[in-house]
């Protein structure tokens, strides 16, 4: 899997509240989520970013509560991938539960800068910054979730299996 867009970039401990703050948790549609992605760390986020985008964030990214509304919002808003320092765990099972691809490298969240262009080979763990022409190591998406990542998520991919089985 290759991921190519322009990145945007956020600090250490953003959490599920900045992600999306609990005042829109009374709906679960993606789009209504979407529309207030990262509102709190930047309240015009939601209007600039694009599909194909990528965020880059440091240190716990996703810390505070369980709740998937944060990785939905994110995924609803074209975000195709994360990378950041570290994630915290239950944001990073969640994540890969509803299809959206995140990276955890060191190097990668520190140097790469707003605005840049990257590219991800989520297979081998290599992140390309194309606006400066870096490489970076991540670690690579094991095949399962590779196959969470491409089926849509978790309930998705267990309705392939499903069908798969009744057939």
């Amino acid at each position: 899997m290759l991921l190519k867009g322009k990145v945007w970039r956020f600090g250490d401990d953003i959490d599920t509240d900045a992600i999306i703050p609990a005042r829109y948790l009374n709906t679960s549609d993606p789009k209504e989520l979407a529309k207030h992605v990262m509102e709190d760390a930047d309240q015009e986020f939601p209007n600039k970013v694009r599909a194909g985008d990528i965020m880059v964030a440091g240190k716990n990214f996703g810390c505070g509560s369980s709740r998937e509304h944060a990785p939905i919002a994110i995924k609803a808003a074209g975000i195709q991938g994360v990378i950041a320092k570290s994630f915290a765990r239950i944001f990073y099972r969640n994540s890969f539960n509803i299809g959206l691809p995140i990276f955890e490298s060191e190097e990668a969240s520190e140097k790469i800068k707003e605005g840049a262009t990257v590219e991800i080979d989520a297979d081998n763990g290599i992140i390309k910054n194309l606006s400066t022409g870096e490489q970076y190591t991540a670690k690579p998406i094991p095949p399962f979730m590779q196959e969470l990542i491409t089926a849509g998520g978790l309930i998705a991919w267990t309705k392939k299996k499903i069908k798969g089985v009744a057939a």
